[in-house]
């Protein structure tokens, strides 16, 4: 087993271990060691949300769904509804046409909803930066052992390249020889 600064490929080649960046040091530390590089990040991540970050995600689930679109779509609807039907059956309407009141709440509604779904967005940034991190770290470890392995295979080839030639070599002189007997032989 090699110590990390003894590994026999470095990334980039010709790179002193000391000169990798610590993500690739740590790459070549767990090929090394032969410990695994992948790990569950839902682990990492979610070790203990905090209310707020349990409540902001909800809240951009719930904004973001089509339970969401349908209810908002469904109270427009009842409000214009409702408005229209006091105004035929009564002559005067809590929120005349172009409906003020119903404006000021939906611009509360999105003034309250977009800082919590951007909270929210935030939180699954930092997962997929986790994320991305790791998948390089996979990544790179498995094109580093890729690199081994063919490393080794050229090994192995050229070893049997000359294998092969030095039983060529001994056939070609046990022919030689027979040839010799051969032409001895033969008057």
């Amino acid at each position: 087993m090699h110590k990390p600064n003894e590994i026999p490929l470095q990334v980039p080649p010709g790179a002193a271990y000391e000169t990798l960046d610590e993500r690739t040091q740590k790459v070549v530390r767990h090929i090394a060691g032969r410990k695994h590089i992948a790990r569950n990040l839902a682990n990492d991540f979610n070790a203990k949300p905090s209310f707020g970050q349990r409540a902001a995600d909800e809240v951009a689930s719930f904004g973001g769904s089509w339970t969401f679109v349908g209810l908002f779509a469904a109270t427009m609807v009842a409000w214009v509804g409702l408005n229209a039907f006091l105004l035929w059956t009564r002559g005067s309407t809590f929120d005349a046409f172009p409906y003020i009141l119903l404006n000021l709440f939906l611009s509360m509604l999105a003034a309250i909803q977009a800082p919590i779904i951007l909270m929210s967005q935030n939180r699954q940034s930092q997962r997929d930066r986790l994320a991305a991190g790791h998948d390089y770290e996979v990544n790179l470890k498995a094109e580093i052992e890729i690199m081994l392995l063919h490393e080794k295979i050229d090994q192995l080839r050229d070893k049997q390249w000359g294998e092969l030639l030095a039983i060529q070599r001994e056939q070609m002189d046990l022919l030689r020889v027979l040839l010799e007997k051969n032409q001895r032989a033969t008057p």
